[in-house]
């Protein structure tokens, strides 16, 4: 079996084949169970991994909020449907099949401007 001298990759998976290497045991090194390349006890020893933890901004998180507010006052794509109440042309709709299956599907509108809503048996 090749033998790694060193570690150039994460430690976490094998350098030939990609997959996941099993936890060091007691004794010898770590075989890998796909391709059964072997890693030496003592290049494990050496492994130094580093992680970096980036959080989010305020400036980020406001936007995302906007963001959540934005869509959650649309309850589905948008179309182009003139609002019997406020004569706003956009409007979201959601589709559902709450008839027979030989029927057709209730449509339901809401304008992104008033709220206002209605349905349509399509």
């Amino acid at each position: 079996m090749p033998k790694l001298s060193h570690f150039d990759c994460d430690p976490m998976f094998c350098p030939k084949c990609g997959a996941i290497l099993p936890t060091l045991g007691t004794r010898g090194g770590i075989v890998c169970v796909v391709c059964k390349f072997e890693v030496d006890i003592e290049v494990m020893e050496e492994v130094v991994v580093k992680y970096t933890i980036e959080f989010n901004n305020r400036s980020d998180y406001i936007e995302e909020q906007q963001l959540k507010s934005a869509q959650s006052k649309t309850e589905g794509p948008l179309v182009e449907r003139k609002c019997p109440k406020c004569g706003n042309d956009t409007m979201s709709y959601a589709s559902l099949q709450l008839r027979s299956a030989d029927e057709g599907q209730t449509i339901f509108y809401t304008c992104t401007k008033c709220q206002h809503k209605e349905t349509e048996n399509s």
